[in-house]
């Protein structure tokens, strides 16, 4: 990771942390962890998982996102991908971050609404990751990681162009159908389709390459 993201990203953690730290003793013992399609609490849990949530999936995502470039096979090196690499391996630590606060903020017992909060900030995640998308090389672990894509350096930098705008687009017409109130099952589309749609794009390009 380029030094910029990796601060970015311990910042992030720090900042998480002493949060947590912080409205620790103000919490209820037991609070709410999961709510269904409908933005009913479905599910408690004790107080000491949002250091889970939070603090520790995020520092256990930033040591996964240092490892990878080691991981990473000849020819297929994820930091090939350069200051990509490092901000969309930020963005899921600021999405769990965003996700503590979220459940922190309920358990003091502040009203959020959980039918289009959650819709929207994934739809948020999925305009940050695809803006970039066509910047990513081909690698292992990160991108739109289909046989086709990774036998083809042609088909995985036209399927991830794609990508990106099939991912920005869907992000801006589901914040649009969740501000508009759309059906549960319409935002889950507009959530993964656009993968199923990458992959079978893949297909189609490897399959067209001269033999």
């Amino acid at each position: 990771m380029k030094p910029r993201a990796l601060l970015l990203c311990i910042l992030m953690i720090l900042a998480m942390t002493a949060v947590t730290a912080y409205y620790y003793p103000s919490l209820p013992e037991i609070m709410p962890t999961h709510w269904n399609y409908a933005g009913q609490v479905d599910g408690y849990g004790a107080r000491w998982q949002l250091w889970i949530v939070g603090p520790v999936v995020m520092s256990a995502f930033l040591l996964l996102a240092i490892a990878l470039p080691w991981l990473s096979p000849k020819q297929f090196e994820v930091q090939n991908s350069g200051a990509t690499y490092g901000y969309l391996m930020a963005i899921p630590i600021a999405l769990f971050g965003a996700i503590e606060l979220f459940m922190l903020y309920s358990a003091l017992g502040v009203k959020l609404d959980v039918v289009h909060v959650i819709p929207a900030l994934v739809f948020v995640v999925l305009i940050l990751m695809g803006n970039p998308m066509g910047k990513v090389r081909r690698n292992f672990f990160i991108g739109v990681r289909t046989p086709w894509t990774l036998a083809s350096e042609h088909v995985w930098y036209a399927t991830h162009r794609l990508t990106g705008k099939l991912m920005v687009g869907s992000g801006v017409l589901g914040l649009l159908a969740a501000w508009l109130g759309a059906p549960h099952w319409l935002l889950l589309v507009l959530m993964m389709a656009w993968g199923l749609l990458a992959a079978g794009y893949s297909l189609l390009l490897y399959k067209r390459l001269p033999q």
